[in-house]
């Protein structure tokens, strides 16, 4: 069974945003598969279903970005899950361009305060994750003010055709394996 969460912020206010890639394809993913919902647990909401022929738990953490780490630990406590074997985290980037994915099986957390948080309460780097490009902060700009602003127009649409990949990517990790899915979705796109 793969542990599959997508990092974001709860509430409209954050709907839509930069920081909420990871929601927004855990969304695209329930919505492909038709994952039911189960509920909310450990501050999450979760959905349980099949996709790529594998057992998963579709995961939004409800306690905000930076606190991430809390509910992602005690959802894999809570359903055996391996982190460094069974778990796969979504999340925006911002040293990608609008609309570019990169899958690792490791790495830090870059700066990321939701990954510092996974990171530290997990006790391992050694997870897969699916990174959605969201393009760099323009100089002068506040990191929080860029990551929880709202697209352009025209990134916007980067951004969805992204998210649908992301989907694809997540699909392809589970049926194919993760050096497949990183061969076919880390090379960068021209837009």
């Amino acid at each position: 069974m793969y542990l599959i969460v997508g990092l974001g912020n709860p509430g409209r206010q954050y709907e839509a945003t930069r920081h909420n890639m990871g929601f927004d394809t855990i969304d695209e993913l329930v919505e492909k598969h038709r994952i039911p919902q189960a509920g909310v647990k450990f501050n999450a909401m979760y959905g349980r279903g099949i996709i790529g022929g594998e057992r998963v738990i579709l995961m939004k953490p409800l306690s905000y970005m930076n606190l991430s780490g809390g509910p992602v630990r005690q959802m894999a406590d809570y359903f055996k899950i391996d982190p460094e074997t069974e778990l796969i985290v979504i999340y925006d980037d911002i040293d990608l361009d609008p609309g570019q994915l990169r899958i690792r099986k490791q790495g830090s957390a870059g700066g990321h305060n939701g990954m510092k948080d996974l990171i530290r309460q997990l006790g391992t780097q050694k997870f897969l994750r699916v990174k959605v490009g969201v393009g760099a902060k323009p100089n002068g700009w506040d990191l929080a003010d860029y990551v929880l602003g709202r697209f352009s127009a025209s990134e916007r649409k980067l951004v969805d055709e992204a998210i649908g990949r992301a989907a694809d990517a997540v699909e392809m990790i589970l049926s194919q394996g993760a050096d497949a899915a990183m061969n076919e979705y880390n090379r960068k796109r021209e837009v």
